[in-house]
């Protein structure tokens, strides 16, 4: 019996964390991510967000974007997007990416070299997951960990030099969606939404 195709997806994302975490939620899900739009942060990708919309209305779209400081994801998916096109996912991580990553509290704890009970268990409530984050690395009893996530004295910087590739690697390697959803709902609505899509589009092109 001939196998189905592997359904390849367009993604759109603020950055390359949220492009690893994008493209490991896409494969979870049976896609494959194809090209990859953004990476210049929130406004960059507001700007481009009508084209992406309009690409949408021939192709399967993925974007993500962090909630941040706004309000709720539902106003912000509302305002930026009133009409998705019929082969768009728009997926908000509530309230930044991180937060889908800490969900996984047992497979960080082992990458980051901290106890699992100083992960958080409602990652969603965080005002700042991404100083969160950092904070557990600098726990770390791993050296490597805490010189690439921890920021420098007087760097003026928020995170580490390599804090977004090491989270990528942690993302890449040992993250598990499926895990993280059952504790963050903003992971498992996307996960839904991407497999409904896909299942879809599947059985239409099978």
């Amino acid at each position: 019996m001939k196998e189905a195709p592997v359904l390849t997806v367009s993604v759109a994302v603020e950055g390359r964390l949220d492009m690893a975490v994008m493209c490991r939620v896409l494969a979870e899900a049976g896609c494959q991510p194809g090209t990859i739009y953004g990476l210049k942060g929130k406004a960059f990708l507001r700007e481009r967000l009508a084209g992406y919309n309009r690409a949408a209305e021939r192709w399967p779209w993925c974007i993500l974007v962090d909630l941040d400081h706004a309000d709720c994801a539902p106003r912000l998916i509302a305002e930026w997007l009133p009409q998705p096109a019929a082969l768009m996912c728009f997926r908000v991580a509530v309230r930044e990416v991180e937060s889908w990553l800490m969900a996984d509290a047992e497979q960080l704890s082992l990458f980051l070299g901290v106890s699992a009970r100083d992960i958080p268990s409602d990652t969603e409530s965080l005002a700042d997951p991404k100083e969160a984050m950092v904070s557990l690395a600098r726990r770390s009893d791993r050296r490597e960990i805490r010189e690439a996530m921890v920021p420098r004295p007087a760097s003026g910087r928020g995170i580490g030099p390599a804090y977004a590739l090491r989270l990528s690697e942690f993302t890449q390697t040992m993250w598990r969606p499926r895990v993280a959803a059952e504790a963050c709902r903003s992971v498992s609505k996307c996960m839904n939404r991407i497999e409904e899509m896909c299942q879809r589009l599947s059985r239409q092109v099978g």
